[in-house]
């Protein structure tokens, strides 16, 4: 069985949304330009020749007065003078850039661009500066492997956000170079991490989709678990945990994974909730698995026609023996609590936790752990950390949750999985 990233609810974005737009560009090369008077000296010194000196001042004006097309006309006069150094090539190419990104001909200033940093002539400054302009417009204009060359020289540079690192993995992934993209998005997460920023969720994004375009589930997993700890989303959960139990043959650890499904409200198909519900009532917790199937029932789109009858008739069974439990808490109860080991204190706690006695499920496996003698410790961990969770006890749930990790032979997926809920409780 395999999975495509339909199953997760979203793909990465076709389009730079959340990367850079055209505004961003205008602002890039806004922030990264500023004419100066067509006489006045640059930091080396050199100057425009004086046999262009007309056309740049007129060029300079209408730059100021916003006059862009007015600009591009005197800056047009003054490349057809002979005797152009490549000083003034570099200046009047740069210039048209500029007024060429206003009037919108994105093609148009990149060409002007790349013919000024071609002159030799830009200081190094301004063919950085350039060199970013070049890099957003490529982006903003779909030519992701232009987009790629310009990024990497300025991560070579050292001058790379990483949100430009992000532009340079999802140009690699436009162009289905997944091995590439997964590479620059590590390094865009490493550094929105290193920037204390949240890395985006479109990268892990790219690697998901790479992942389950390949068929990867194994490759699909870790992205899943960086997705969930950096939203919690649970469409995220139910592509993780589906995968995780596609492969799992012991009904116990089916069990927990539904456990985490449940509790993660990634719960979405009837079926699911039919077979925990069963599983439960084979432990002996017919009480919970009451509440599983009501709460199929309850939620709108989940519970179709053809299973309403069997649901019905599989809720009534447990309707009558949860009863029973419930008349007989107060003798289990006192058994309970005379008994020397644990194993019956936990079993006690496990029954309440189903009814949502949440505190009462808490001092009893709380008095069971104490006892010890218990045959499945994970599950009086898990029963106890989920009642601290619905106590909003979330600290005391999180140190319960990493029990876990002292619990002899527990299956390493199970570990797994609860580990990283864990990690989202109280968020």
């Amino acid at each position: 069985m395999t999975h495509s990233i339909h199953d997760v609810g979203h793909r990465p974005a076709k389009s730079w949304t959340g990367f850079l737009s055209l505004g961003v560009v205008l602002a890039l090369v806004c922030l990264g330009f500023s004419p100066q008077p067509a006489q006045a000296a640059e930091k080396d010194k050199q100057q425009v020749s004086r046999v262009i000196a007309k056309e740049m001042t007129a060029a300079q004006k209408a730059l100021q007065a916003g006059q862009w097309a007015e600009c591009i006309k005197n800056l047009e006069a003054a490349e057809t003078k002979p005797g152009l150094t490549p000083f003034d090539q570099k200046t009047i190419y740069y210039f048209k850039g500029f007024a060429n990104i206003k009037l919108n001909n994105l093609k148009v200033a990149q060409a002007n661009f790349e013919k000024s940093i071609a002159t030799g002539a830009a200081s190094p400054e301004d063919k950085a500066s350039m060199t970013r302009t070049l890099f957003s417009i490529a982006a903003s204009t779909n030519q992701f492997q232009k987009a790629i060359d310009y990024g990497k020289e300025m991560a070579d540079a050292g001058s790379a956000t990483p949100n430009d690192l992000a532009i340079i993995a999802q140009s690699y992934f436009q162009l289905k170079d997944c091995k590439n993209a997964g590479s620059w998005v590590d390094k865009a997460v490493a550094a929105s991490r290193k920037a204390g920023e949240s890395p985006k969720e479109n990268l892990f994004l790219f690697k998901l989709q790479c992942a389950s375009d390949a068929s990867d589930n194994a490759a699909m997993v870790p992205v899943l678990h960086e997705l969930i700890r950096l939203n919690n989303k649970s469409t995220y959960w139910n592509t993780l945990l589906r995968i995780e139990r596609q492969d799992e043959r012991d009904d116990r650890n089916t069990l927990m994974i539904y456990r985490v499904m449940y509790n993660t409200n990634s719960m979405n198909v009837d079926t699911d909730y039919i077979e925990m519900a069963q599983l439960l009532a084979d432990a002996a917790l017919p009480g919970e698995a009451q509440a599983v199937l009501e709460k199929a029932i309850a939620t709108p789109g989940v519970l179709k026609e053809e299973h309403k009858e069997r649901t019905t008739r599989l809720l009534n069974s447990l309707k009558v023996r949860a009863d029973a439990d419930r008349k007989g808490l107060s003798s289990f109860d006192t058994e309970a609590a005379k008994n020397p080991a644990g194993e019956l204190g936990v079993k006690l706690g496990e029954v309440y936790y189903g009814f949502g006695d949440y505190q009462k499920s808490v001092d009893a496996i709380t008095a069971g752990l104490v006892k010890q003698q218990i045959k499945h410790l994970d599950e009086a961990y898990v029963y106890l950390a989920l009642a601290e969770v619905q106590l909003k006890n979330f600290a005391e749930a999180k140190r319960t949750f990493a029990s876990l990790k002292l619990v002899p032979n527990i299956s390493p997926r199970v570990l797994r999985l609860w580990s990283l809920y864990a990690e989202t409780v109280g968020r």
